[in-house]
Parts: structure tokens; sequence; C-alpha cells
């Protein structure tokens, strides 16, 4: 449900006024309103510079690195982002350097260690040194006899040689003539042992960041986001009465709404309390019972309801934990998700706990439709031949059963959703503007009932006053009854559209809940392959057993993996887009964030 909001008005002496958001940030139930939506440079500023620090605490995260009991020598936050950008981009540029380096140590591998001093004596000599590389096959030992070479190294592809001479002629050779190196292989490892060095040297240093300087990062973090928050409300203050007085407005929550009043008169500021208005971007704030509340980052995707239509939450969370075990469809997958869910709620950090219960549920809903279709970590338990099960066959659902029960989840889902919209739709306008909807609740709800009671008997085949009735009631509510501010014809004409609306979207609406089956009994074969092929390895001589559990083990994970994958997305692709626009549901609304301090504690 939503949480009902309180409309406040604050006016303040201009002398005051800096106390007073002081006071009132300590408080913190109040949500400003935001009168305009302009940034000045300083925000500006600290936003950019919260998003550097952000970025900066993922990437020291990342290195994992445990974090040391001694504080950070250096204590400015943004000092340290700007260090580790610096050695980041530093670390960055390690890799093309040592590219380059490995290439020309390469090149100057064959020439050897040779000295560079030689090199210049000889040209003092007036000789010329040629560096020459030949192919194994082209080089002729005969060139040794006719010029002054001497082979530098030999492979069998090619040939490395060096020709000295004393005139500038050139020599007609089938090689390349090569640049003559300008460093010796000795001088460039040392250059690359320099780099692998400084290399070591940063990520150490950048080790050291990520042990020591997260938690000055999120302390100057909260400390920008607390100014940031302070200009925000500076900017929505309306200053009146010759800049005298300023004007202040925020939405308080009804439970905490005692806690403001006690400040106000504690502090003796005036204050105006009101109801929000109709056009008014009123904030958000959730208050569901437990089981539904594990639901709501599930809703928060789509969007937030606005203030003054049903939250949905508590309405879709009993069918997604069903529709979700549908599309896994193995109780044995819902088993393991259900336990490993319970063993990591003790280990892992507590704000991360209620992920883990909704895992649980997903995983009972799980292992209860995954029973319903009667499979075990593949195995088909209406087929399989055990004994105590002998009994129990008869209660499990064959695939053209279960394919039956998706259409008629897709159909309670859509008919509940038409009874959310009556609902949505008095809370909002009143229940008069609800009778089209209701219109459409009573023909499928009388089509369905009288089918039944045909089946049953009760009714006799080709009966046709309850039939005709049912018409009756529907058509007035559709046609004459669907909005009472415009006259007859109108109305006619809306129940027309709704009528060509309603047979063009239904049946492709409720043809998407195969979805469920599909997913369940792909994830049911898969599970029956992965069985199978584990059994054929089973007799591979000796080493059969061990890889049997270790392929059992991996691929079962893998399908486990794929079926949760698609468990998750398509039950939310029903949710959203079918039974939301059943029930009705606009969408839009703010999120209730009060202004507070955010410096942890």
């Amino acid at each position: 449900m939503i949480v009902p909001m309180k409309k406040y008005t604050f006016l303040v002496y201009h002398e005051d006024y800096q106390i007073f958001l002081e006071k009132l940030r300590k408080v913190g139930v109040v949500d400003i309103v935001e009168r305009t939506k302009n940034m000045d440079d300083e925000t500006r500023v600290q936003l950019m510079e919260q998003r550097a620090i952000q970025e900066t605490i993922k990437l020291l995260n990342r290195r994992r690195i445990a974090s040391k009991d001694s504080p950070s020598p250096e204590t400015d936050g943004i000092a340290i982002v700007e260090k580790v950008r610096e050695l980041l981009n530093e670390e960055d540029g390690f890799e093309q350097q040592l590219n380059s380096v490995n290439k020309e140590i390469s090149n100057l591998e064959p020439w050897g260690d040779f000295s560079l001093g030689t090199l210049e004596n000889l040209k003092k000599a007036d000789l010329n040194v040629s560096f020459y590389i030949a192919s194994a096959k082209r080089y002729n030992p005969e060139w040794e006899n006719q010029y002054a070479i001497g082979v530098v190294r030999s492979t069998p592809t090619s040939v490395y040689f060096i020709l000295v001479s004393d005139s500038d002629e050139p020599v007609e050779l089938s090689a390349e003539e090569v640049k003559a190196p300008e460093l010796s292989v000795t001088e460039v490892i040392k250059r690359r042992d320099a780099i692998l060095e400084r290399k070591k040297k940063v990520a150490d240093m950048l080790d050291e960041f990520a042990a020591t300087s997260i938690p000055v990062l999120e302390e100057t973090l909260q400390k920008l986001k607390t100014k940031a928050d302070f200009n925000r409300v500076i900017s929505n203050t309306r200053v009146e009465a010759d800049e005298k007085l300023m004007l202040l407005q925020g939405y308080v929550p009804e439970s905490e709404e005692q806690k403001l009043i006690e400040f106000c008169e504690e502090n003796k500021i005036l204050y105006v309390e009101g109801q929000p208005e109709e056009t008014d971007k009123i904030p958000i704030l959730l208050q569901n019972k437990p089981f539904a509340k594990l639901f709501e980052p599930i809703g928060s995707l789509f969007s937030l309801p606005s203030y003054h239509e049903l939250d949905l939450t508590q309405f879709f969370a009993p069918f997604f934990m069903m529709f979700f075990g549908f599309c896994v469809g193995d109780a044995g997958y819902g088993l393991l998700i259900l336990i490993l869910s319970l063993l990591l709620k003790r280990k892992v950090d507590p704000s991360f706990r209620p992920y883990l219960s909704l895992a649980q549920y997903l995983g009972i809903g799980t292992v209860i439709l995954g029973t319903l279709s009667g499979t075990f970590f593949g195995i088909s338990l209406i087929d399989a031949n055990i004994p105590f099960l002998s009994g129990m066959r008869e209660y499990f659902l064959d695939s053209q059963k279960m394919f039956y029960l998706a259409l008629i989840l897709g159909c309670v889902q859509i008919l509940f959703g038409l009874f959310v919209k009556i609902l949505n739709i008095t809370k909002q306008r009143g229940f008069k503007y609800a009778f089209s909807t209701l219109g459409w609740l009573v023909l499928f709800l009388g089509l369905i009932a009288r089918v039944i009671l045909v089946q049953t008997k009760i009714l006799p085949e080709g009966e046709k006053i309850v039939l005709y009735s049912v018409l009756a009631v529907s058509g007035v509510f559709i046609f004459l009854l669907n909005d009472p501010n415009v006259n007859i014809f109108v109305r006619i004409g809306k129940g027309i559209w709704d009528i060509y609306g309603m047979a063009t979207g239904l049946f492709g609406d409720i043809l998407s809940y195969i979805r469920l089956f599909a997913l369940g009994i792909a994830s049911s074969i898969l599970g029956f392959v992965i069985n199978s092929v584990g059994l054929s390895l089973l007799e591979t001589p000796y080493v059969g057993p061990v890889i049997f559990v270790i392929f059992l083990t991996l691929a079962h994970t893998l399908n486990i993996l794929i079926a949760s994958l698609g468990a998750f997305v398509h039950p939310m692709r029903l949710t959203f887009v079918e039974f939301f626009k059943y029930a009705g549901f606009n969408g839009g609304g703010k999120e209730y964030k009060p202004f507070t301090e955010k410096i942890k504690k």
C-alpha cells in the first residue's frame, strides 16, 4: 500500500533559515517540493565529483583487496580520486609500452648483445657496416668468400648476417637490408624490466588505496551528497516579503508527522499543514506486509504507482511466485534454490537478505509447481518406476494438463486484474466510473459460470435465459454506463471502441501465458537430456562415476541458471504488460526521498 502523505509549508525568517535547514535535516522526514529543475554550477560540479568517487570506489573494490585497520594517510577524498585516476591512466599505458618494447627485443635478439661503440669506431675508420636478413634457402655461403660477411645467427628459416665494406656502393645480394640497431638487446631488456617494476609498483599503490582509502572515499561521497541536498533545498526555497521570509514546502508520511510537529513547536517554526492537491507530484513511500514487501524491487523496475492509485505489489506477488515456479518447472531445482537461500542468509550482508528471502519464496513456488508436473532434477516421476509414488501418480499433471493450467492461470490473472481495475478507478474517480470494467467482469464471469453449470448438468444444454441475462447486464454497463460525463451516443461509441480493443487484445494476451508452459517443459526436457547423457558417461571404465558426478553437477547448475533467468524475465513481462494493463496501472510515481543527513555513523 501507499503511505498517506501530508503537505507542509514552512515560513522562516531569513536570518534563521540556515539553522532551520540544518535542524530539519536531522529530523529527516520531509521530502522537499521541487520548484525548479535548473542546476547551478556548484551543484553540477558536486554531481561530477560524486560520479568520479563512485566510479573510483567500484574500481578499487574490483581489486578485491582486504581492508586494513590502519587509516589512509590521505584524508581528502577528491585528492585520492585524482591520484587513483593518474595511476589507472599510467596502468592502462603499460600494456602498449610492453608490447612495443617486446617487439623491439624480438627484433634485436637475433643480433645478439653487441657493442654500439664498436660500430662507431668502424664508422670513424671509414668502414660501412650493413645488417642483412636472408631466407635460409636464398642465403649463399659463397658470399662469405666474396665479401667481408659475418653470420650472426642462423635459424631454420632465416640467416642474420652483417657486411663490412670500405665502399659506399651498394652490394647486390638476395637479402633484405635492415636498419642498424640503435640499442643493444641488453639495454632494451633493462628498459622492459623498468617498465615491469613500475607496473608492479603502480599495482601495489592501487592495492594500498583499495585497502585503506575506500572508507575515506565513502565518507567524502556522503558529505558531497549531503551538501548537494542542501543546495537543492536552497534552490527550491521561495523568497517572500522583500527577501525577509523563506517559504519551503515538503511532504511528510502521516506515520512520521508527529515527529515533525514536535520539531516545529520546539523551535517555534511557523508551519501550515494540509492535504496534497490532485495536481501535485506527491512522493511515493510503499508499506507492505513482509511477503509483498519482498516483491517491491520487482515492481519498481517498471515504475512506482502514482499517489492516487493502488499499489499493485500485493496483487501480483503471489502470481509472480507461481509463474517463476512454472517456468523453472522442476521440484528438485526449487528445493536447491530454497536450501541455498537459507544457508546464504546467515553469511551475507543484512541489506542483501531480503533478496534471499525472495529467492526462498520463489524456490517454494518452484517446488509446488515442479511437484505438480512430477519433475525432480530432470526425472519424470510420472514415468519413473518408484513404488512409494505409485499412489500419487494420478495427482501429477502431464504436459497437456500443464498447458491448460498455464492458460487457466492467465485467465485468472486477467480477470483478477479487471477486479483490481475496478478498485483502482473507484479509489481515484469513484465507483460510477468503473461500470464499464464491471460490465466486462460480469460478462466473463457470467459466461464461465454458465459453461460450468451446463457441464455439471445444473443447467440444461442450450439454455438461453442465463446467457441473455449476462449479455444484457454487461451490455448495459459497457454501452450505457461507461462514462457518466458524456451523452448516450458518445457512451455507445465508447462501448463499441472498448469491445474492439478487448476483442483484438484479449485472445493474444491469454496466449502469452503459454510461455509459462513452454519454459517449464524446456527446462524439464533439458534436465532429462542431461540425465541421459550422464548415464551414458557412467559406463566409461574406471573414471565413469567421477565423470558422471562432475557432468551432472555442472550441467544441472547451468540448466538452473538458464531456467531461473527465463523464470524471472518472462513472469515480469506478463506482470508489466498483461496484468498491469488490465489492472489499469498508470505508474509514474516519484520515490520518497527525505531531506536527511547522509553521513554514515
